[in-house]
């Protein structure tokens, strides 16, 4: 988002045709007037404080894109743990993620404008040599159409962008003669074939050298793409439309946009998350504001800010009505379906999300901003970064963190419409976290979970991309930047177009023509900017009075959503319905209320019990709806029995010079020896045994001798690798898989079982690598010799005596939940054992946890449960948290419902006769619900 347009707040009215630069003017003097109202009672931060954060803002991109020209380039990213780039086909694919890279080194290409916004400027004429003489756009690669055209044609425009502004300031890029925009232009026909579709929308990938459909292409039989990725092309298409006056881009672009209005549900104004490409029929049902969707919004709006066109803004308005009237929830967003748009679809929210205070800035709805991004910030207080998905009460659902810069880019923001200097404290935090627990010596790297503190080896091109040029932002004053950054407007990937487009080839390019609105309240429309007492009223904490019943809203949730009960019937001192917990198959009774609540309770041939619910069987409606919560609590507890039996994963953590902590390894733990959950981590010097495979009484007892032994996998039980490196005197142990390649990236992590007899003899930690990791170790060994680590349930602070000593980096220092189980009209759940991903939906994460007696002989049982520690996902109607209202509950408490808004964001409440009247439609929506992927 641009910082142009960020704030209606001031008083003079703009013409309801004027041209975008006259708006962009007026919002510019309306950040003045809110940063005079804001600061009257708050204590700024010192220039020479911001300055020296800017100034760490600046050597923290150096390592990150140093690095990456150092180790990686030309690839597309740098494989920061191992030091090296990632190509596409030369390393165990990722799925979707690995669309993104096209051989056409992403990183450069998604980093040139931020290189000038940091004042880099011989940095970015460098780059832009480089990329003219070495990228190449006609590889046979398939890559995503979405990807490709917010960062590889965004970063071309928006270099180009730059580029032209520098050569008319007449100190560089003199040579500059529009090469990025003729790249940006061949990209551009590249990528029309996609749109070869009946309804106009795009395909989701793309072959680059091939196209479409042609057998060598390897891609064209897809079906279905995501909203945001059909609704995030019109900035970059129509930029270049009107950069070079060729306007096939910006009708390809606005006829996909126009189809997805016309698809909208009428009754709610709302979309869904994936649609069927020829049919325009929604195949997944779910709205929200999160993943899928996202940049679909913010396209729409900023379409209007750069396009001039009243419609976008018109269809904007009406989405966030919408939006506003169902999703937000204060503080939280949650999907709903869109034909039932006061159901939730799913009690967790995605960290895309993150974004969308950013968003209403620009639209001027300052204070529902304000209460979202403080829930955001209390997320990161708590787990240090902002987990990939966290349920209502907050608890980690997804624990990956890829270094998404949304949260930085609505903190920026906030702050330039409100000149609060609370979200200078704020970025500090960022910017400390990022240092302490991300930077590695070859660069940053992605959390593999934010409960251990583990990395992945992984450095997307949008960390350089977007969260630099944010946080940097964020402390620089004016004349801290060489151009007006007023004069732009920001992409979804932070790229940087002009605000004169909108006055540049406009004739060639026919403005939408929208009908059928619905009548919305009229400020939703107004073409002035309000007073900026309206905004921001003449209190100077006006911003900290909302923000501080939040304070603590992490902590002391206990939302009701998860746990809401028929409140009429407790008010008049009815029995509370069965509850799952509760449950026995031998009560005649609990079977007689199943019955009642249309649930039928069938025994399956292998033992197992099933449930199965028929609503249209219950005695009535309110039975029916106490039948669909006794279900959901029944999977919920199905799902968290399971997990019982699982360990959360374990870190290994590099702590000896030159990686003082910074390297942390994702590690499988063990069901026997020294429970690190429970006791000190164990610290140490690492030792490789002999015999390698530790199965033999070992020959180098002297070599181990207490220190933590590296062992191979295979050949014996792991118990038995354990025993023998204890008889030798080592004080831990590490067992490193023997297959070559496999990595905790792409593979479930492993758990590692006893040997069926009584393992209390051994005495010492013992956690697992994939070879990928354990790799990791072995190289630094050979480089080292020393090498010192620390085994924990999670890693720790690093030590800042021996990162004292730290000398700089030379060349040489080294997603499915889930699913519900629901069938059309019904539902089920098994209760007994699930032995594979085909007996049940319930346990398809994809970091499931393995359990293993041992390597080839013992008998191996995979079990398919979500890795998450228990602790981190048990529901509140089912664990031993919130016991008042648990207890009211159980105690027929007749008192009202609890005003505290810290209980209050469970689901809207709706109708039962909602409920009930399209069954199978709201089943459909269920059974699609946690099936996303970010």
């Amino acid at each position: 988002m641009s910082e142009a347009g960020g704030c209606r707040g001031c008083g003079s009215p703009v013409p309801q045709r004027a041209p975008w630069s006259l708006v962009a003017t007026t919002a510019a003097l309306c950040l003045v007037t809110a940063t005079s109202v804001w600061t009257a009672g708050a204590a700024p931060m010192s220039r020479e404080e911001k300055q020296k954060l800017g100034n760490q803002v600046l050597e923290m991109f150096d390592h990150a894109y140093g690095n990456y020209m150092e180790h990686a380039y030309p690839a597309d990213e740098l494989m920061p743990l191992t030091c090296r780039g990632r190509v596409r086909g030369q390393e165990p694919s990722r799925g979707d993620v690995d669309d993104a890279l096209g051989k056409f080194s992403l990183t450069l290409i998604d980093s040139l404008d931020t290189l000038v916004v940091l004042n880099k400027t011989k940095e970015f004429e460098d780059a832009v040599r480089k990329v003219l003489r070495d990228v190449n756009l006609d590889n046979d690669v398939v890559v995503s159409v979405f990807e490709t055209n917010i960062r590889v044609l965004g970063g071309l425009l928006g270099g180009h962008s730059l580029a032209i502004m520098l050569k008319e300031k007449g100190e560089h890029m003199q040579w500059y003669n529009d090469e990025l925009l003729q790249m940006a232009k061949q990209l551009g026909y590249k990528l029309l074939p996609a749109f070869n579709t009946t309804s106009g929308l795009p395909y989701p990938r793309i072959n680059l050298k091939f196209g479409i459909r042609k057998p060598e292409a390897r891609t064209g039989t897809e079906t279905d793409t995501c909203t945001a990725c059909a609704g995030t092309l019109i900035l970059e298409f129509a930029a270049l439309s009107r950069f070079t006056g060729a306007t096939i881009f910006e009708e390809y672009a606005r006829k996909a946009l126009d189809f997805l209005w016309e698809k909208r549900q009428r009754s709610s104004n709302l979309v869904g998350v994936t649609i069927n490409i020829h049919t325009g029929d929604w195949v997944r049902k779910d709205s929200g504001v999160g993943a899928g969707i996202d940049s679909y919004y913010e396209y729409l709006l900023k379409a209007y800010v750069l396009l001039g066109d009243d419609s976008f803004l018109e269809r904007f308005n009406t989405h966030y009505d919408a939006i506003m009237r169902y999703i937000s929830q204060p503080p939280l967003l949650l999907d709903v379906h869109i034909h039932k748009p006061m159901l939730n679809a799913r009690t967790w929210m995605d960290a895309l999300l993150a974004f969308f205070p950013g968003l209403q800035v620009l639209k001027g709805d300052i204070r529902p901003a304000i209460e979202t991004h403080e829930m955001l910030y209390q997320v990161i207080k708590k787990h240090n970064f902002l987990p990939e998905a966290f349920t209502t009460d907050f608890r980690v659902h997804w624990a990956q963190h890829p270094l998404r810069p949304e949260f930085a880019e609505s903190t920026y923001f906030l702050y330039k419409a409100t000149g609060d200097p609370y979200y200078l404290e704020v970025g500090k935090t960022l910017i400390e976290n990022l240092n302490k627990y991300a930077r590695v010596p070859c660069g940053f790297a992605a959390m593999k979970d934010v409960r251990t503190g583990s990395h992945e080896d992984r450095m997307d091109s949008f960390f350089l991309a977007e969260m630099f040029k944010y946080l940097y932002l964020l402390y620089a004053d004016k004349e801290d930047i060489i151009f007006d950054i007023e004069d732009y407007i920001f992409t979804t990937e932070a790229h940087l177009l002009p605000l004169w487009l909108s006055t540049t080839n406009q004739s060639a390019s026919k403005k939408n023509t929208t009908s059928e609105y619905i009548e919305l309240d009229d400020s939703n429309f107004d073409w002035t900017c309000p007073n900026t007492q309206i905004l921001f009223p003449n209190d100077p904490l006006y911003a900290q009075s909302i923000r501080e019943p939040l304070k603590n809203v992490v902590d002391k949730s206990c939302p009701r959503g998860i746990i809401r009960v028929r409140e009429e019937s407790f008010r008049s001192g009815a029995k509370p319905p069965l509850r799952a917990r509760d449950f026995m198959a031998t009560n005649p009774e609990h079977l007689e209320i199943l019955k009642k609540m249309g649930v039928s309770l069938i025994h399956l041939k292998d033992g197992r019990v099933q449930l199965v619910q028929h609503a249209i069987q219950a005695a009535s409606s309110i039975d029916a709806e106490d039948g669909l919560r006794f279900m959901q609590e029944m999977i919920e507890l199905s799902s968290q029995q399971q997990k019982e039996q699982q360990l959360p994963p374990r870190a290994v953590q590099i702590v000896s010079h030159p990686f003082f902590g910074r390297v942390v390894l994702t590690a499988g733990p063990a069901q026997f020896g020294l429970d690190l959950s429970k006791h000190k981590e164990t610290r140490g010097f690492v030792a490789s045994s002999k015999p390698y495979n530790g199965c033999s009484e070992l020959t180098n007892p002297e070599a181990v001798m207490g220190k933590i032994a590296l062992i191979q996998r295979g050949q014996c039980m792991f118990a038995e690798k354990a025993r023998n490196i204890q008889n030798a005197g080592a004080i831990g142990g590490i067992v490193i898989d023997d297959n070559e390649g496999s990595s905790s990236d792409t593979a479930p992590l492993f758990q590692m079982a006893g040997d069926g007899k009584d393992t209390d003899d051994i005495k010492i930690p013992m956690l697992f690598l994939f070879s990928k990791e354990g790799s990791i170790i072995l190289d630094a060994i050979r480089e080292y010799e020393e090498v010192e680590v620390l085994l924990s349930d999670k890693a720790k602070d690093r030590d800042p005596e021996m990162e004292s000593e730290e000398q700089p980096f030379s060349e040489n220092d080294s997603q499915n939940q889930s699913t519900d189980q629901l069938t059309s009209g019904s539902q089920e759940v098994d209760l007994g054992d699930q032995e594979s991903p085909e007996e049940s939906s319930l346990n398809s994460h994809p970091e499931s946890l393995s359990a293993a007696a041992a390597d080839d002989a013992a008998s191996v049982s995979p079990s398919e449960q979500n890795s998450n520690p228990p602790e981190n996902h048990e529901p509140a109607s089912l664990d031993g948290e919130c016991t008042d209202l648990d207890n009211q509950l159980q105690e027929q408490s007749e008192t009202e419902e609890d005003s505290n808004p810290n209980v209050s964001w469970g689901k809207k409440d709706q109708p039962i006769d909602s409920i009930l009247a399209d069954w199978n439609e709201d089943i459909e929506a269920f059974e699609m619900m946690e099936k996303d992927e970010l």
